[in-house]
């Protein structure tokens, strides 16, 4: 690339020198040319100098205007640069008028005002409001806005923006004028503007208080139909919120709008939520019961950042978990109760084991809260959002719900209307419960990587002790190469040799006749010893994955299968199994590289039978218990992976498995038939997900099944589950049911993203198919959904991706490349895939390496791609604080910083921003 991106420190942060406290907004719509005026109320800092200049940003803006109290200002008055504009020497306190004209059809990045099918809609997080007009756009600059729209009635029937309506007037011209007032402060990345056609579903919420709450969802028209469980799951988030933390919504009017085209799943501009529609859209023959589960969870999610993320929300970018990990802990919590709580735990696990600490042991691993960005979207990460939220709960087990809800209640009430930061929250917990969670902060915020505790346990039988001792280590990561010991809390059982909890009494605490218990470890290595053991127990450790770490234990296969088939702690008997298959795999994997027989534990097995057989087991639990460890967890566990070793031995066992349980899984499948209407609850999901998962095994020896559930299905959670059966394959009936999909979907864009998605997925040589694809109808570069759903999608098949020829490699260049010309944000997503090349062989280490540096040299990259591929390939960004300092030393540039009205003539564009991050800050 031609430049290197500037790397932005946490440290470096300052408070603005200026401060908004209203901005009106005027946007004169169009998709071409929108006219928007931002009319400002800035004041001065206290602590500003009186000829400080006045940053603002901007990020391709074309500026028509500048007027400072009413009076239009000279071009001496301010410096414009490709990142933004600096006002010199402005007054204490004044109204500052800017004009800029946008082109929303243009605006493929899909940030700031853009036109998605002909709707216009905003995205302002992160950075998105200064493409809209300069601005200090950063979250502790929170003004009150007021928005008046104006648009063409008939192309533009809806307008809407954040707050409550004001007015209506009708233009003479065909137009008409409507203005919105938002009285609570926001900073600018909670800004919303939509304007369209879009069928509305209006419903009501009457608030703990009594107050009438107008919830609208507005989507894409001839879609309202597909909006209503998107209202229902609204209500019941706006309840248990209420119900749960006490907290209680605050305007007059909550509106959700849907869009296509949109970068990430939603975001929770202040009552103007703006969504993916694929969260939104559901019904029983387009939807499965995993995408209502989804947007149950999204909508709840995006709710509930009301209160943590715009009430109460961050200082700077740098605290992103403040508000994003606190949120997603409140949307698992959501979901738990509205659901199964134990199977919402096995998804949140699996999920943050595919995807975060997959991250946490690579070139990418970062803490909770980083130190450090070149873009400000390399924030947001599985470790950011999802660790986030686990490292919110453990604080949630050391202090007990009831001292935690006291610890919320006081971050609430204490930082409502403030920007904040993670210590303000630490600091609240703290209090409020009354623990101290020094040790806590200072580890899980700052210290990247998963820690790997190790447990061995020894049984006295003469002194009925058995003593666990266990010792914490976390490998090193980029830039930190010691780590201090943790904080952990681990939920720990013992069973006996039925698989009945055992009471447990440790030494030096209460004896309470619990048979589950929290501890806390804090050293290297601490033992704790248990008393009145009757007999050799089995730990079940880590239950309900009370951290986020790699618990590992010796256990036995027989050790494994009991915990597997009565462990009372749903979670651990999961992931038991999770384990036990993890080591059959790796062992499998050894056999094959050495041309051996394979050989599979015959308890493994039989504890799955077990599940079969067991009527009381919740049938979605059933489900889960089945599906196995992934190739990607599989290569984690290896030093040097072979993706086409790991493949063989997972696609061994689970022939095994069908072949071992053939006739209990045809017997479970019979016997979870759902007849009559759909509903998408617990109890009717829970029985479709473990009569597919039968399907999916018993089709390795036999599709017909498949071919006839695909034929006679009465809705997509069926026909999604047995149209998977076949992508990938080539027969003639295969052929036929994916064109039969397609011919029946190519109109719903949400179905036929699952149709690319199973295609990209499905085999080890889909390259071909996915290359083909992307000249298909169905598929489009600018939509971020489409590009997801079959470029991603790709990265996410090991065996596809890493091709001994290294096709795959290539296929992600070039398209990371494609991509970042049109939408860097989704862009610099696709590469990640080949991120952790050092865990390769030589060739294939070689080939990833190229392939990186090639998408690297690329002229013009954005920082975004930039940042997630220098850091692949460990290139150190170098510190320019030096050469902001030996800046100031300018003679012109200490008389400008004196107070002269004359700026500098060397001021360009790289030393105006050294200039600005060494006299203002930036956050």
């Amino acid at each position: 690339m031609s430049s290197t991106p500037k790397t932005v420190y946490a440290k470096d942060y300052k408070k603005p020198a200026y401060q908004i406290s209203h901005v009106d907004m005027t946007f004169d719509l169009d998709s071409e040319h929108t006219k928007a005026v931002a009319e400002m109320q800035v004041h001065r800092e206290p602590d500003t100098a009186e000829n400080a200049p006045m940053w603002l940003d901007g990020d391709e803006l074309t500026l028509k205007s500048i007027a400072i109290n009413g009076e239009p200002l000279k071009p001496e008055d301010y410096i414009l640069s490709d990142e933004g504009m600096m006002l010199l020497n402005p007054p204490k306190d004044f109204t500052l008028t800017i004009e800029t004209d946008i082109n929303p059809k243009a605006n493929t990045k899909l940030q700031g005002l853009y036109e998605s099918d002909g709707i216009l809609c905003t995205k302002c997080e992160t950075h998105g409001f200064r493409r809209i007009t300069f601005f200090p756009d950063r979250p502790d600059v929170m003004p009150t806005w007021r928005t008046t729209l104006i648009g063409d009635k008939e192309k533009l029937p809806k307008l809407i923006s954040n707050g409550n309506k004001e007015s209506v007037e009708e233009l003479p011209d065909g137009r008409k004028k409507e203005v919105f007032f938002d009285p609570i402060p926001k900073a600018c990345y909670l800004y919303a503007v939509v304007a369209g056609k879009l069928d509305q579903q209006q419903d009501h919420f009457i608030t703990r208080s009594g107050r009438d709450v107008t919830l609208n969802v507005f989507v894409e028209e001839g879609k309202g139909e597909m909006s209503g469980y998107a209202v229902e799951s609204l209500k019941k988030a706006m309840k248990w919120d209420e119900e749960t933390f006490g907290r209680e919504y605050d305007h007059d009017v909550f509106n959700i709008v849907a869009v296509s085209n949109f970068n990430s799943g939603a975001c929770e501009n202040t009552s103007l939520n703006i969504f993916n529609d694929k969260y939104v859209l559901a019904d029983p023959n387009r939807a499965t019961d995993a995408d209502y589960a989804s947007i149950e969870g999204v909508v709840g999610h995006e709710y509930f950042h009301n209160w943590s993320g715009n009430r109460v929300t961050l200082r700077d970018w740098f605290d992103l978990t403040l508000k994003e990990g606190l949120t997603v802990y409140r949307d698992q919590e959501f979901s738990s109760d509205m659901r199964s709580r134990a199977v919402k735990r096995i998804e949140d696990v699996a999920s943050l084991r595919a995807g975060q600490f997959t991250q946490d042991a690579g070139p990418l691993a970062h803490p909770i809260r980083p130190d450090s960005y070149i873009s400000v979207r390399s924030l947001y990460t599985g470790t950011v959002y999802n660790k986030g939220a686990e490292v919110i709960r453990m604080m949630e087990r050391i202090a007990g719900k009831e001292k935690f809800r006291k610890g919320m209640d006081l971050y609430f009430e204490r930082n409502d209307g403030k920007a904040v930061t993670c210590d303000d929250f630490v600091a609240a917990i703290s209090e409020g419960a009354g623990i101290d969670l020094k040790q806590f902060a200072n580890t899980w915020y700052h210290q990247a990587g998963t820690p790997v505790v190790e447990a061995k346990g020894v049984y006295d039988e003469e002194k009925k002790t058995y003593t666990l001792t266990l010792s914490q280590h976390t490998p090193a990561t980029p830039g930190q190469p010691i780590k201090k010991p943790f904080v952990i809390p681990l939920e720990v059982g013992l069973l006996d040799k039925d698989g009945n909890d055992m009471p447990l009494e440790i030494e030096g605490q209460e004896k309470d006749g619990k048979t589950s218990k929290v501890i806390v470890m804090n050293k290297p290595e601490q033992t704790f010893v248990f008393e009145n053991v009757t007999e050799p127990p089995v730990l079940s450790g880590n239950r309900a994955f009370t951290a986020p770490i790699h618990f590992r234990m010796d256990y036995t296969p027989e050790q494994r299968g009991l915990l597997m088939a009565k462990d009372s702690d749903l979670f651990n008997r999961w992931d038991a199994g999770q384990q036990f298959a993890t080591d059959i795999m790796l062992n499998m994997v050894k056999d094959i590289q050495a041309g051996k027989e394979v050989t599979i534990p015959p308890a493994f097995t039989q504890a799955l039978k077990g599940y079969l057989n067991d009527e009381n087991l919740d049938k979605a639990f059933i489900a889960k218990a089945f599906i196995l460890p992934s190739e990607r967890a599989i290569a984690e566990r290896m030093d040097i992976v072979d993706v086409d070793a790991i493949a063989q031995a997972r696609l061994a066992l689970r022939t095994h498995i069908a072949t071992e349980l053939k006739d209990d899984l045809l017997r479970t499948y019979n016997n979870n038939q759902v007849k009559g209407e759909y509903v998408p609850n617990a109890e009717d999901s829970g029985k479709r997900a473990v009569k597919n998962m039968a399907l999916g095994y018993l089709s390795i020896l036999d599709d017909s099944l498949a071919l006839k559930q695909y034929r006679e299905a009465e809705q997509m959670t069926d026909k999604d589950a047995a149209v998977r059966v076949f992508a990938g394959k080539d027969t003639p009936e295969a052929k036929a049911v994916m064109d039969d999909f397609y011919q029946t979907y190519k109109k719903d864009s949400l179905v036929v993203d699952k149709w690319l998605s199973m295609q990209a997925l499905a085999s080890p040589d889909s390259l071909k198919t996915v290359k083909e694809l992307m000249n298909h109808e169905a598929f489009s570069m600018t939509n971020p959904n489409k590009v997801r759903a079959l470029i991603n999608a790709f990265a996410a098949n090991p065996t596809a991706l890493h091709k001994k020829d290294g096709s795959g490699y290539d296929f992600i260049a070039e398209q990371t490349i494609a991509v970042d010309k049109i939408n860097p944000q989704v862009a610099a997503t696709i590469p990640v895939a080949i991120g952790n090349w050092k865990k390769f062989d030589p060739e294939r280490q070689e080939m990833m390496k190229k392939a990186l540096t090639r998408i690297l040299e690329t002229p013009n990259l954005s920082p975004n791609t930039y940042e997630i591929v220098s850091k692949s390939l460990g290139i150190t960004e170098k510190k320019e604080r030096q050469k902001a300092a030996d800046f100031l030393k300018d003679p012109s540039v200490k008389k400008y910083s004196n107070g002269s009205k004359s700026a500098p003539r060397k001021l360009n564009r790289k030393n105006l921003k050294q200039l600005l991050q060494a006299r203002q800050g930036r956050s």
